[in-house]
């Protein structure tokens, strides 16, 4: 069946973090009405939840293996997907958190069917990242906030500024090269620190960040000194958080034009100029 023909198409949905607290009423629908559910979830009980939405559930989990690079499983997942869309099926493929927040299946996904005549979309979920500003209480428009994937800072040469907020995602997997783990250990973690260390000091206060997952669970917030990283627990679900270092450094010079803009302004208002 080609594509002009099919009535084959693609939503992505998140299913937010907290099991059944953040699932929205239109990303349920297409839950509800898809003709084949794909389910990329961080939990057992989660897709069980899940299959009571939907009689045809298929975990993407079994692409997973130790050993086996991500990329090619993150392939595998895509080609499932994209199977069932071309066989004409409504296909709707639910990812815990936001569908496109460290998610590459989901893009491809809809990028592949997209470029083969599908109507494909994404509709966005509650992330990792709205629970962690509700939970530590951060404001990302105060001072600012950075996040990076924290292989980045061990890959490429990134700037950070120390006087805004800096999130670190997937610390766990720091330094992998090989697409193939589920974790590094501390001397991994030791390189992070060496970098950081650029501009904190080590006795800098972090947070490590884990989000509930389930209604009975509390996000897991510890606080430790960077210098305790390499050491501390640290999972693939975690989140490392650095507050700022220090405070904001007025631009006088940038001030100083304001100011003297603003003056033209105001006479060009009371009709002087």
């Amino acid at each position: 069946m080609d594509a002009a023909s099919s009535p084959g198409s693609l939503v992505c949905v998140g299913l937010g973090m907290t099991l059944g607290s953040h699932l929205g009423p239109l990303a349920r629908s297409y839950i509800e009405q898809a003709d084949v559910v794909f389910a990329g979830l961080s939990d057992g009980i989660v897709e069980m939840w899940l299959h009571k939405m939907h009689p045809d559930v298929r975990s993407l989990q079994p692409y997973y293996r130790e050993g086996k690079s991500r990329m090619h499983t993150y392939r595998e997942m895509v080609e499932a997907i994209l199977t069932e869309v071309r066989a004409g099926k409504r296909v709707c493929g639910v990812f815990y958190g936001h569908p496109g927040v460290f998610a590459w299946a989901p893009h491809k996904s809809i990028e592949v069917a997209r470029s083969e005549g599908y109507e494909a979309h994404m509709e966005p979920g509650i992330s990792a990242e709205d629970c962690l500003y509700a939970d530590l209480g951060i404001d990302p428009g105060r001072y600012g906030c950075q996040h990076f994937e924290a292989s980045q800072l061990l890959f490429y040469k990134r700037r950070i500024d120390p006087t805004a907020y800096l999130v670190l995602w997937q610390v766990g997997l720091v330094g992998d090269q090989s697409l193939a783990r589920f974790s590094t250990g501390p001397a991994y973690r030791e390189l992070l620190v060496e970098v950081l260390a650029r501009e904190y000091p080590l006795d800098h206060e972090i947070t490590i960040y884990r989000g509930a997952t389930l209604p009975i669970q509390q996000p897991r917030i510890r606080r430790i000194r960077l210098a305790e990283l390499p050491q501390a627990e640290v999972g693939m679900e975690d989140t490392v958080v650095l507050p700022p270092v220090g405070p904001l450094q007025p631009d006088l010079e940038m001030r100083a034009r304001l100011d003297a803009l603003d003056k033209v302004e105001i006479k060009q208002d009371a009709g002087v100029l």
